[in-house]
Formats: C-alpha cells, sequence, structure tokens
C-alpha cells in the first residue's frame, strides 16, 4: 500500500517548450508502486498554460480536482473545472489548456503500457 500526505510531495517533471507550456506532472500510482493494471498521473497547468494536443492509442478518466479550463472535445473547446469528469476514448484529439488565473489541476488515470509521463 502507498499512502501520500499530499501529491504535492511526489517527484515532479516540468514540461515546457514546443507544444506545452506550464505544465507539471506528478506519477501518483505507477509500476514502481507494484500497479500492474494502471498509472495515476498529477498534472498542474499554470495560468496560460496548456497540454499538446495529441491522440494515441489508449484512453484517459480525469478528475479535475481544481480550478479551471478547457478541455478540446471534437474540434470545439468545453469549460472544465473542479469536479468536472473527462473521458477520452483512444485515438481521440484532445488537449486540456487553463485559460484563468489559478493553476488547473486534474488526476489522469491510464492503462498498463501506455508511457507514464
Amino acid at each position: 500500500m502507498k499512502v501520500v500526505a499530499h501529491y504535492d510531495n511526489l517527484e515532479s517533471q516540468q514540461f515546457d517548450g514546443g507544444p506545452v507550456k506550464g505544465v507539471t506532472g506528478r506519477i501518483a500510482i505507477g509500476q514502481a508502486d507494484g500497479a500492474p493494471n494502471f498509472c495515476m498521473r498529477i498534472f498542474t497547468i499554470a495560468p496560460g498554460g496548456h497540454t499538446p494536443r495529441h491522440a494515441h492509442d489508449w484512453e484517459h478518466e480525469i478528475l479535475v480536482h481544481s480550478g479551471s479550463g478547457q478541455v478540446l472535445k471534437a474540434g470545439q473547446w468545453t469549460d472544465v473545472s473542479g469536479g468536472s469528469v473527462v473521458f477520452v476514448p483512444g485515438n481521440e484529439e484532445h488537449q486540456f489548456r487553463n485559460n484563468s488565473d489559478q493553476d488547473l489541476v486534474f488526476a489522469c488515470l491510464i492503462p498498463k503500457g501506455a508511457p507514464e509521463l
């Protein structure tokens, strides 16, 4: 079992350049923890930041923890905020952006075989 007092205590990786801006990623639960089927990641997007616009074979299950922003869904931007739930099927183009003045934080689950970060 793994218990972490707060996700801020997890090792982080910064992504800032090219197709991504102002993103911090953390592996909350992954292969190193003995999780054989899923990986839980925590992403923080700074104000004005965004993930890359992309698609891949695996699905995402996402819970927006705090803040507000938008997710690209079928070519249209949809507002999300703390408490929002997003399902991204495999091979669907998607992107998150923070168009607010506070951090956008979300948990993202991916299946085994997908890159953890």
